[in-house]
């Protein structure tokens, strides 16, 4: 508490225990110790095991008080009060052993000029010791406790869903839906109003549409629409009144009656959308292949579009969000905005679906489960999937699609490909069924009972992209070396085959890892994208490790961690803090470099300080208790501060701290390099002339590049 403590005069009998007996003020810190030792003690009552809560006192305006209240309801929010103890309150426990404890704040305690006060107790030395004793031994036997908390997931019945039916006209780019959505009011407090996101019309700042129009006199759009037609209560069919705001890109409901915490609602939206056709042209390896030496070179400003991931391409449409998505909330408050940068935009919670899609007959249709049901009608066929605790449903459709699964335990694992692509989606699937069996080991079983990993047309600025039960990897990198396409591309591209094969299998293992990192354990990727990035970044290196061996590891870790960071630097680039939101990274240079590259180098050297068994346990624990839901960056700290041993406590935070919010990456990583600068024709702090031939640069420093291209999102 940020409370101010000074001393009291000496008390009465409640500070002169009897034989045997703590104090009052012992006691009252035993409660706020345990939360030292292990987050889950404040929050999880044991028999025989009294807790006093601030909420407890009549002190009860206090806004640490008021952050705390919830805490025993969510069992991935008990990590918080460890992170405040952790920042706040370890020199006291230092000093404890020679001084004595002081007493906490309490119900009906003294105030000097507004200020509470405490009291200084006549314990002596030996009860501080024996008071730490006692609170180690409370904190081992709690934690072990703690750790066989697993969350269960919440009933059918207690879960958002989405029923919808899409009509897709291929031809035309369109599609038309309805869906009738189950709310939850998960909050304290009765709402009214329900916000919807429509990620399709997200536009960059400064964006201005075409003037251009087709030969019947509709204007050429270059990305794609989501459009509002009516809003309806599934009850009665009666209107829902509604809004667009923040430039279409949030629907508001004003729905005629207010939603009980715990109660429910369904509501039906019809809707149509069409996606832009993109020019193969921006999706093809020469394109990928400036794009990222331009990113390099001239430090040029990026966002992600809405046609990143909702387009038509190559034969293949893209929906990545192609329906009105229920936003997240957090107890009462909803997470409205919706922000253009370098990473990802989609933030929503987990829900079942029930999805029926119309089709041509000639068109095949993936999603992220295996069709369930599937008629034919004329001209067309409708497929039926059904999925439990999905975060989003994304749709991949076109006329010359395959695909090859296994089944690893109870997931199934597809890799979906074009023929001509055949050898490659070979290869993708079995390095994603190695990384499931590792990762599966390491972090735990998967709320998903399927995996796709789709050969997908992504533009210059994607490298792959990233749902919930599906992954997509750009096309260009499905590459055979011995064809005559390649034969024709520059020779340092060509020069480039083994790179390109350890990216690629880089990049698999990295958004197989995102099944756990982003879509069962939810997060904010656009305020705080190391908890998905970095972290998924860092489980393709354990894939390596597990692997290939010790060896292999240190050479991925150099060359695919390190070496993104080293080199950003010789080419310029700003060392910056590795927590700030994605909107602060200019481009996907510099995103990889800090947040993908330097956060997984965070979670490498937590492992070396803590050893195996306490990191793998940390994981282990913060995945356990944040599956299904939000999480944050304090529930991840706190569960590598409770995990870790009282002595090394403080480090862990300070690393935390560290590599997230201090510039101290040529420190910990490297500096840049002046020997590589010097070959490229660079001083050793780059200002790079925009004219630099572009190949003469990638000859030397192609695999980055490479490593890059398929990793970035």
């Amino acid at each position: 508490m940020n409370a101010r403590f000074g001393l009291m005069k000496k008390d009465d009998s409640e500070n002169n225990p009897k034989l045997g007996e703590a104090s009052t003020s012992d006691r009252r810190l035993e409660t706020r110790c345990c939360s030292i030792l292990n987050r889950k003690a404040v929050a999880s009552s044991s028999p025989g095991l009294p807790l006093q809560l601030p909420w407890d006192c009549a002190w009860r305006n206090h806004s640490t008080a008021k952050r705390l209240r919830h805490l025993t309801d969510e069992p991935k929010r008990r990590n918080r009060f460890a992170v405040g103890n952790q920042r706040n309150s370890l020199s006291r426990v230092a000093e404890a052993a020679t001084l004595g404890w002081r007493s906490q704040p309490r119900c009906g305690s003294p105030r000097r000029n507004g200020h509470p006060v405490s009291r200084l107790p006549r314990s002596r030395v030996s009860q501080a010791i024996a008071s730490i004793v006692l609170l180690l031994a409370m904190g081992i036997t709690l934690s072990t406790v703690a750790r066989n908390q697993t969350r269960q997931p919440l009933p059918p019945e207690k879960r958002l869903r989405y029923q919808i039916h899409l009509t897709l006209d291929f031809e035309n780019r369109t599609y038309n839906g309805i869906e009738r959505v189950r709310w939850i009011n998960r909050g304290d407090h009765p709402t009214s109003t329900l916000f919807f996101h429509l990620y399709p019309n997200i536009r960059f700042p400064g964006y201005a549409p075409p003037t251009e129009k087709t030969p019947s006199g509709d204007l050429i759009s270059d990305e794609p629409r989501l459009e509002i037609i009516e809003v309806r209560a599934a009850s009665n069919g009666a209107p829902i009144s509604f809004a667009l705001d923040d430039q279409e890109t949030t629907l508001r409901l004003n729905l005629r009656d207010a939603v009980a915490p715990s109660a429910a609602v369904e509501i039906e939206i019809k809707f149509k959308g069409i996606v832009p056709e993109i020019d193969p042209e921006e999706t093809g390896l020469l394109a990928h292949v400036v794009q990222q030496v331009s990113a390099a070179i001239r430090s040029t400003r990026e966002v992600r579009r809405a046609r990143d991931t909702n387009f038509r391409c190559r034969g293949v449409i893209m929906l990545g969000a192609a329906y009105p998505l229920l936003a997240a909330r957090s107890g009462d408050d909803w997470f409205r905005r919706i922000e253009s940068s370098i990473g990802d935009a989609l933030m929503t919670e987990a829900a079942d679906y029930e999805v029926t899609i119309d089709v041509p007959r000639n068109v095949a249709l993936y999603t992220p489960v295996p069709v369930q049901t599937a008629q034919q009608k004329e001209g067309a066929h409708s497929s039926s999937f059904m999925a439990e605790n999905l975060r989003d449903f994304a749709i991949v459709a076109g006329h010359n699609l395959r695909s090859e699964e296994k089944q690893i335990g109870s997931i199934v694992i597809r890799s979906i490909f074009r023929p001509d692509h055949e050898a490659t989606a070979r290869r993708v699937l079995k390095i994603a069924e190695d990384a499931l069996r590792v990762y599966l080991a390491r972090f735990g079983p998967l709320p998903l009972k399927s995996i796709s990993i789709v050969d997908a047309p992504l533009v210059s600025t994607m490298g792959s992209a990233e749902f919930a039960g599906l992954s997509a990897i750009a096309s260009a990198f499905y590459i055979d070396f011995d064809s005559s396409t390649m034969r024709n591309m520059p020779e340092p591209i060509r020069e480039q085959r083994a790179s390109v094969e350890d990216s690629l299998e880089w990049t698999v293992a990295h958004v197989v890892a995102h099944q756990w990192w982003g879509a069962a354990v939810g997060n904010d990727s656009s305020r705080e994208p190391v908890l998905d990035e970095a972290l998924a970044n860092w489980s393709a290196l354990l894939y390596y490790r597990e692997l290939h061996g010790e060896p292999q590891a240190a050479s991925a870790l150099e060359e695919q961690l390190r070496g993104v960071y080293k080199l950003y630097r010789t080419f310029g680039g700003d060392d910056m803090e590795a927590g700030r939101a994605a909107r602060e990274y200019r481009n996907s240079f510099q995103y990889a470099a800090i947040v993908a590259s330097k956060g997984a180098l965070m979670f490498e050297a937590l492992r070396k300080l803590m050893g195996d068994e306490k990191f793998f346990a940390a994981l282990r624990d913060y995945y356990s208790a944040n599956s299904l839901e939000v999480a944050d960056m304090d529930d991840l700290r706190g569960a590598f501060i409770a995990e870790a041993a009282v002595e090394q406590r403080r480090t862990v935070n300070r690393t935390f701290d560290r590599w997230l919010s201090s510039k101290r990456g040529d420190e910990d990583i490297g500096p840049p390099d002046p020997k590589l600068a010097a070959e490229l024709g660079l001083p050793a702090r780059a200002n790079a002339k925009a004219d630099r031939n572009f190949f003469t640069a990638f000859a030397k420093v192609g695999k980055f590049f490479w490593q890059q291209m398929t990793k970035i999102r």
